[in-house]
């Protein structure tokens, strides 16, 4: 089709073609075949015709969101399409992912389908794949078959939320670097599981089943690049033993945890994010924030505390009390018996007991500058 045509459907900007939210049940004719990105979500397309797209050599970027497209109706539709390296089927009527696919593809998206089968060979012709969003399907542990990710050696992010996996998925590719399996029904981490992906730096687990007894000794073992660990929303009564000395952000928010150990964080240096939040914290014992020389942001808030825990570090910029019982600020909760100025710039404890014969005025004797500090 002439370079300059644009369909009646669509609008044309350059080398971008525009057809969405049009109504209509198929590709419109005449798409210019010069086109790199091309948009058609929210249509009723059904049917991609073979080898409609074949013509298409510089399509980078196609998005087909939210349509009726089936297993069937797109089978062979975009092996030769040679540059595409984006493609979107967000929302369509998808059982399993597609194969065929070409091999140029870096990200695919493939969320809120009925997908519930991945078969070892589907992504096998993707050698460039970097990204890959299965969100909002029907994935049982059984859906993913073995060696479906392994041969992928450029995959860096699976994104699996809100699907019916009940374990971590083995086997997946050595150059991962982020894995989402948030709104699972996962109760446990096997032992070996992460033992090829070393490269991970990045595991969010929220909203899951999780509880300390699905967490054992070797779970992160492999793990020395891990920086960030989401595991909030799940069964911990306590702060997870034997994790990666690598951590730099560690999320246990709106668990069951009771109280938190003086050695709890001895071996995670060089933290600097703590989300303790809503959970059925009452005691921190004395001492348990204080060597961990890279602490920047501290959150306790929506637990029962009735103090201020006790020598944090000076380092901490930020900390979050709210919603506790606090009656009592202790004299080295914010500053140490040394002179030595703190770096908080904002402190909240909104909705506790403290009154002003409650606050020993040295307790605060560190602050200096711009804090912000709500009562």
């Amino acid at each position: 089709f002439e370079d300059h045509y644009c369909p009646p459907n669509c609008a044309c900007y350059g080398r971008v073609v525009q057809c969405s939210d049009k109504g209509v049940d198929k590709i419109p004719y005449g798409i210019p075949y010069n086109t790199r990105y091309l948009f058609l979500m929210n249509n009723k397309i059904d049917l991609i015709q073979l080898d409609l797209l074949n013509g298409y050599l510089s399509l980078e970027f196609l998005v087909l969101n939210n349509n009726k497209l089936m297993d069937e109706s797109i089978e062979e539709a975009f092996e030769g399409v040679p540059k595409m390296t984006r493609l979107f089927l967000d929302q369509n009527k998808l059982s399993s992912v597609p194969i065929d696919l070409p091999p140029s593809l870096e990200e695919l998206r493939l969320n809120y389908n009925n997908i519930s089968y991945i078969a070892e060979q589907a992504l096998a012709r993707c050698k460039s794949l970097k990204v890959i969003s299965l969100n909002n399907n029907s994935i049982t542990d059984e859906s993913i078959i073995k060696g479906a990710f392994s041969s992928l050696k450029k995959l860096q992010i699976i994104r699996l939320n809100f699907n019916q996996l009940t374990t971590v998925p083995a086997n997946l590719t050595t150059s991962l670097k982020e894995l989402y399996l948030v709104g699972n029904q996962i109760t446990r981490i096997p032992e070996n599981v992460f033992v090829n992906s070393s490269d991970l730096r990045s595991l969010n687990l929220n909203s899951n089943q999780i509880t300390n007894e699905g967490i054992i000794k070797e779970t992160f073992y492999q793990m020395a690049k891990l920086e960030h660990l989401n595991l909030g929303q799940n069964l911990l009564t306590s702060v997870p033993q034997h994790l990666p000395k690598s951590l730099k952000v560690l999320i246990l928010n709106q668990n069951s945890i009771t109280s938190v150990k003086r050695n709890t964080f001895l071996e995670l240096k060089i933290l600097e994010q703590i989300d303790l939040s809503s959970n059925k914290i009452s005691t921190v014992a004395m001492g348990t924030f204080k060597g961990m020389s890279g602490l920047q942001h501290l959150d306790i808030s929506n637990n029962q505390l009735s103090q201020v825990p006790r020598q944090l570090p000076l380092i901490l910029q930020s900390l979050f009390l709210y919603n506790n019982q606090i009656r009592y600020i202790p004299r080295d909760s914010f500053c140490g018996h040394q002179d030595t100025e703190s770096h908080l710039i904002l402190i909240r404890l909104e909705n506790n007991y403290i009154s002003d014969r409650n606050i020993d005025v040295k307790a605060l004797r560190c602050l200096r500058g711009p804090q912000v500090v709500h009562f």
